[in-house]
């Protein structure tokens, strides 16, 4: 005969048996509700999707930070709808790489160098040319009209790829380890470093210089060795990679200034409520102008390190350098589009 306490105590078992199988179920469903490893949410809750952001720079980089600040408001104000997840250091893959992961819909959204778009469409070139913005808000301001750059930015939707918008790059000047550059005679038989395409080259030799393509990473060694004699590049990448060692010499020719795109999978862009793109475009422009004020105040901390470090900085007189690219300019203008476009930018800066 089976005891009351025996009984008792078999009864608590199955009620503490009930609970733990409630709250299992609870959990599971839980789980349901996040997202999935594509990142769309399953649950009748909580659907965030996660966009994953493929980037070249590390996580110190005004644009990463810029970004990270955008996600977090992002995440906030389409409450938990959308989560921006970012991945420094090409963990991604090379920018060229991450446009198609864009395209396919493997990664949500890649910061991209504006050079690498000029293949989906030919008129993002204009954006490239040497001297075509006489300053950053003049860049800045232009890259972000949909007056002016509207059309241009949808015009790769068929192709998978819709650009959001245009980060501030830093403008271009060049350094050398011999002399202060004030003339295209003074870059006579210079070998410079430019970055790998036939608009750089051709613009480096009208400036007086050899252009040398080279991979970021083999510059200061090559200096060093005797194999280049320069680089062309902004104020960051001079005092961080340390060519003021080699190349003290930097002098403001500004010939270039180079836009980041960012770019997003179009699809997800037609997936979002009404609601969520405006969201999405107002935060969009508040990142990119914070990324503008990081920039300058990283700049600024780079150039002192730099002249602490030795480096030579002098002025240019930009009319000769912008006179002597002229001929490139007319080149590359080869389209009716091309030559709209560029008017519209040159209009801008009167």
């Amino acid at each position: 005969m089976k005891s009351k306490g025996t009984e008792k105590m078999k009864k608590q078992y199955k009620n503490l048996a009930l609970v733990t199988a409630f709250a299992s179920m609870s959990l599971l469903a839980a789980c349901g509700d996040s997202s999935n490893a594509d990142g769309s949410g399953e649950g009748s809750e909580v659907k965030t999707q996660v966009l994953k952001v493929a980037f070249n720079q590390p996580d110190t980089h005004p644009q990463y930070k810029a970004m990270e600040e955008f996600g977090e408001v992002l995440k906030e104000k389409t409450d938990g709808a959308y989560e921006i997840d970012l991945y420094p250091n090409e963990l991604l893959g090379a920018q060229r790489e991450t446009i198609e992961l864009v395209q396919s819909g493997t990664i949500g959204m890649s910061i991209v160098a504006g050079s690498l778009l000029e293949g989906f469409n030919e008129d993002f070139s204009v954006f490239n040319l040497p001297y075509v913005f006489d300053s950053k808000e003049h860049q800045m301001n232009v890259l972000n009209d949909k007056e002016i750059v509207g059309d241009l930015y949808t015009s790769l939707e068929d192709q998978g790829v819709t650009v959001l918008g245009a980060f501030h790059g830093g403008i271009r000047n060049v350094y050398n380890k011999t002399k202060p550059i004030e003339t295209p005679e003074d870059l006579k038989g210079m070998k410079i470093r430019v970055i790998e395409s036939d608009t750089n080259l051709q613009m480096m030799s009208y400036m007086g210089g050899v252009g040398t393509p080279l991979g970021q990473g083999e510059v200061y060694t090559a200096i060093q060795s005797g194999v280049l004699d320069g680089g062309e590049n902004n104020e960051l990448i001079f005092s961080n990679l340390k060519h003021v060692e080699i190349s003290p010499y930097y002098s403001y020719t500004n010939h270039l200034m180079l836009p980041d795109y960012l770019i997003l999978n179009t699809d997800i862009l037609e997936g979002m409520s009404d609601e969520h793109k405006t969201i999405f475009e107002e935060e969009l422009a508040a990142a990119i102008d914070l990324e503008v004020e990081l920039w300058d105040a990283d700049t600024e901390a780079a150039i002192k390190a730099a002249e602490e470090a030795g480096a030579q900085f002098n002025e240019v007189d930009i009319d000769i350098f912008r006179e002597a690219v002229q001929p490139l300019i007319d080149e590359k203008l080869t389209s009716e589009s091309a030559k709209a476009l560029y008017d519209k930018v040159r209009s801008a800066a009167e």
